[in-house]
């Protein structure tokens, strides 16, 4: 199985896992939620306060992901996936798809109390920012609102299916977020993952030395280290501290975290759930880099048959390398 199909379906997996308990800020209800059950991740009953799919689906994250996949696989020239990209991004987020029905569900929300879940995906700001760009044919389309992870999603396929050069890699994370912290952390945390699929035993710390002197990783890096003195404390007080929501560079600092404080992909990402907020978006990075660093078979069998986007990126046999 091809390398970045293994990254992929880790970062599959492990959004899917955390999408029933996505969301939750109040930490005394996500507590409450978790207390005395055996399984944490692929919660049976879903508990997010915003949206509900079924069981084993992804977030808007996780999907993000699949759209670039998607593209990748079925183009035929390496110069087409941007514009089939965006192509495909309206197709699956925009009017007409079940994401766009349900924003149009939300706005009915704005000016009454917020009683339950809505039934169907939510759509993302970036990805909204995103189609309404591509529709005025913008050059740059990514949303500049928000500092959210959907471009490191977007690019993950990419970067390791397609390539690796940072300037296409930054076209890619602009597709769908279009601002410098978006760009700089999602490239950060694919060059982490990327050290971790070489074979680094610290991957972090290599990030560290190899980028010391490279003032676009600057603030990256001192970030890091902030978080690196924080390691002897709890995960769930630590995120909180440093931020649960989605934005970067929170979401970020709080992964890193749980990646430090973690051995293995399982519990990883049990404990990132826990720790409450947007832990689908970091879920993604934990899971791919754990693949990455500790294999494919990291990943437990039960959880990649729960989640059902992963059939698909198993049973995938075309030559890659020729994209």
């Amino acid at each position: 199985m091809h390398e970045g199909l293994k990254i992929l379906l880790g970062a599959t997996v492990g959004d899917a896992a955390a999408r029933p308990l996505h969301w939750i800020y109040d930490p005394k209800k996500l507590k409450s939620y978790i207390k005395g059950k055996k399984e944490i991740a692929f919660f049976k009953e879903n508990k997010c306060p915003f949206y509900s799919v079924p069981l084993g689906k992804n977030s808007g994250y996780g999907d993000m992901a699949q759209v670039m996949f998607q593209t990748i696989i079925t183009s035929r020239k390496r110069s087409e996936i941007l514009k089939n990209f965006k192509k495909n991004i309206v197709k699956f987020f925009g009017p007409g798809s079940n994401y766009w029905k349900n924003l149009k569900e939300r706005k009915k929300y704005k000016k009454i109390k917020w009683k339950r879940a809505l039934r169907g995906e939510w759509l993302h700001q970036n990805t909204l920012e995103t189609i309404k760009n591509i529709k005025a044919k913008k050059k740059v389309t990514g949303g500049t609102k928000v500092q959210e992870t959907d471009g490191f999603l977007s690019a993950i396929s990419y970067y390791f299916l397609v390539s690796k050069n940072e300037k296409e890699i930054k076209k890619v994370i602009r597709t769908v977020a279009n601002s410098h912290i978006n760009e700089v952390y999602g490239l950060a945390r694919l060059k982490i993952i990327d050290l971790a699929s070489k074979g680094e035993k610290n991957p972090i710390q290599k990030f560290i030395k190899l980028n010391r002197k490279n003032k676009y990783f600057k603030e990256v890096i001192i970030d890091i280290k902030k978080v690196l003195k924080l390691k002897n404390q709890n995960h769930i007080k630590v995120t909180r501290m440093l931020g649960k929501a989605c934005s970067d560079p929170g979401n970020f600092k709080s992964s890193i975290h749980c990646i430090i404080t973690s051995s293995n992909y399982e519990p990883a990402i049990i404990k990132t759930i826990k720790a409450g907020g947007c832990n689908c978006s970091r879920a993604g990075f934990i899971s791919s880099y754990f693949t990455a660093l500790k294999g494919i078979k990291s990943i437990p069998p039960q959880w990649i048959k729960k989640t059902k986007a992963s059939k698909e990126i198993i049973s995938h046999k075309k030559n890659l390398i020729n994209i």
